[in-house]
C-alpha cells in the first residue's frame, strides 16, 4: 500500500493550484471561523488542505474528493480528536501545522506527524521533564538546554502521541529550506520530504 509524507510552509499549499480552501467541509469551515489569528488560521487551512493532497495521492483521487473526518476517542463525538480517511480504515492520517509550516502523512496503519520551527525552543527543562518522559529527557544528555535536542525531543514525542504509539517507528529530520524540525512515527521512513508539486 502507497504512504505519502509532505512538508511545506502555509504559504506554498495556499499557494498551490489544485488546493482550494472551498473543499473543507461545513465542520471544518466552522471551526476556522473561531480562529481570531489570521496566521494561526492559515497554518490550520494549509495543514488541512496538504491532509487531502497526501491523501489523493495514496487512495488515487484528486484533492477536491477527499474528505478526511475526525472523531475524539475520548468522547466519541466527531468534528475533534484523531483524523481518519472514511472508507479506508487501513491507513492513518496525521497532520501539523506551526507558525508558517504545515506536514501531513497517509500511511498504512497508525501514524502521528508533528513540524516546529527549527527556531523555536521549547519551554524550560522543569517544564518539559512534567510533559516528556524522564527516559527522553535523559536520552537528551544530563541536562540538556532548552534547545535544539529538546526541540527534536519534542516532535517526536508529539509524533508518537498522534501515533497513539509509542512502540511506532521514529523517523525526525531537520528540512533546512523551511527551517522546520519533523517527525514521522509509524508508517515507512519518509522518501520525499519536499513541498507539493503543482
Amino acid at each position: 500500500m502507497a504512504a505519502s509524507v509532505l512538508v511545506a510552509t502555509t504559504a506554498e499549499v495556499l499557494a498551490h493550484p489544485d488546493l482550494d480552501e472551498g473543499t473543507l467541509a461545513p465542520w471544518e469551515q466552522r471551526r476556522l471561523a473561531r480562529i481570531r489569528v489570521p496566521g494561526r488560521r492559515d497554518d490550520v487551512v494549509a495543514a488541512r488542505l496538504l491532509l487531502r493532497l497526501c491523501a489523493a495521492r495514496v487512495i488515487g483521487r484528486s484533492p477536491q474528493e477527499v474528505r478526511p473526518a475526525q472523531r475524539c476517542p475520548g468522547c466519541g463525538r466527531d468534528g475533534h480528536g484523531r483524523p481518519y480517511l472514511p472508507g479506508h480504515p487501513g491507513l492513518g492520517v496525521s497532520f501539523s501545522h506551526a507558525d508558517g509550516l504545515a506536514a501531513a502523512a497517509v500511511v498504512p496503519g497508525p501514524v502521528g506527524i508533528d513540524v516546529e520551527p527549527l527556531e523555536r525552543r521549547p519551554g524550560p527543562l522543569t517544564v518539559m521533564r512534567r510533559l516528556l518522559p524522564e527516559a527522553e529527557v535523559d536520552a537528551a544528555g544530563a541536562e540538556p538546554e532548552p534547545g535544539p535536542a529538546l526541540l527534536r525531543l519534542w516532535v517526536r514525542r508529539e509524533a508518537l502521541f498522534k501515533a497513539g504509539r509509542d512502540d511506532a517507528r521514529l523517523t525526525v529530520w531537520t528540512d533546512h529550506r523551511r527551517a522546520a524540525v519533523v517527525a514521522l512515527a509509524g508508517g515507512p521512513a519518509p522518501r520525499a520530504r519536499a513541498a507539493p508539486r503543482s
